[in-house]
């Protein structure tokens, strides 16, 4: 299983260190980026090799893994001229990580099937510093037999891989995931809010409720943060937009109205207007108190 060959496509904030891992878990790594000095760099500081274009980077490999920004990034990364159905081999598993559209999900197993090779889709949930330090957690969709071979190669960099059905229901449950991340922030802001006006230590705040039935990881690792008014890391709230969208239009399909998801939604609009796009998702407080 060490000497298994991996392609990793993407190394953003996430990609860079997932890649890493797999280096360090003993895979023999190729990477690609859109921009080739970012792949030379991991090269220089990981064990793995560089390619200047996906089909070049799959050729030899038997699990391929993306993590790109968007749909379109995905369909030009798989489907290009120059994508991952044009190198791939025979039997080879295709892992999507970037948080996308259940239906591009299911194009995209129709369309490696068609090239004979198995799909799965594996959003991640965790950040940058879960991606750091291998302890995200995968949401995955694909056939049983797929996904047990593909699992220990994403254990390199994630603590809990779980199936969670068919090809799209990995999708679907970062979907779920992110209305969580959305409803928890809306009500950490609103929670400080209220500790700021009766003058409560937030520090002991975070230390004495992380304890009990309000503890989560957005109130340990945002709340003080959120308090001193820093969000220059993290999660943007541009991708979080992006995000929110699907689960807007997934909802749509099932005839439901997400009214939290719709507010904070145009929270962030608000503050996107405001140049402030690139800050984590906490800075939702901003919006919420004025």
């Amino acid at each position: 299983m060490s000497k298994q060959q991996v392609a990793f496509l993407g190394l953003g904030v996430m990609g860079f260190p997932m890649a890493g891992h797999l280096a360090k878990a003993g895979y023999n790594v190729t990477v690609y980026n859109r921009t080739f000095s970012k792949a030379e760099r991991w090269t220089e500081e990981y064990n793995g090799h560089a390619a200047k274009t996906p089909a070049e980077a799959v050729h030899n490999a038997d699990i391929v893994c993306i993590c790109v920004g968007n749909d379109n990034d995905v369909r030009s990364v798989v489907l290009g001229d120059d994508g991952v159905l044009a190198g791939v081999k025979a039997n080879a598993i295709v892992i999507d990580h970037t948080t996308t559209s259940a239906v591009l999900a299911e194009e995209l197993d129709k369309a490696c099937e068609t090239a004979g090779v198995h799909f799965m889709d594996a959003p991640v949930s965790g950040g940058q510093a879960g991606a750091e330090n291998g302890v995200l957690t995968a949401m995955c969709g694909a056939q049983a037999a797929v996904f047990d071979t593909a699992a220990p190669v994403i254990s390199s960099y994630a603590q809990k891989v779980e199936r969670m059905g068919p090809v799209g229901q990995g999708q679907r449950c970062k979907m779920v995931n992110q209305i969580c991340i959305a409803g928890i922030l809306n009500g950490l802001s609103e929670a400080l809010a209220v500790a700021q006006k009766a003058d409560l230590d937030i520090r002991k705040v975070v230390d004495t409720l992380q304890h009990g039935a309000a503890g989560s990881w957005q109130m340990v690792n945002r709340m003080e943060t959120m308090a001193k008014d820093e969000f220059d890391f993290g999660f943007a709230i541009d991708w979080m937009r992006k995000d929110l969208g699907i689960c807007l239009d997934q909802a749509a399909r099932y005839g439901l109205d997400l009214k939290m998801v719709k507010e904070v939604d145009q929270h962030y609009a608000s503050l996107q207007q405001e140049g402030l796009g690139r800050m984590d998702t906490s800075v939702l407080v901003k919006a919420i108190i004025k």
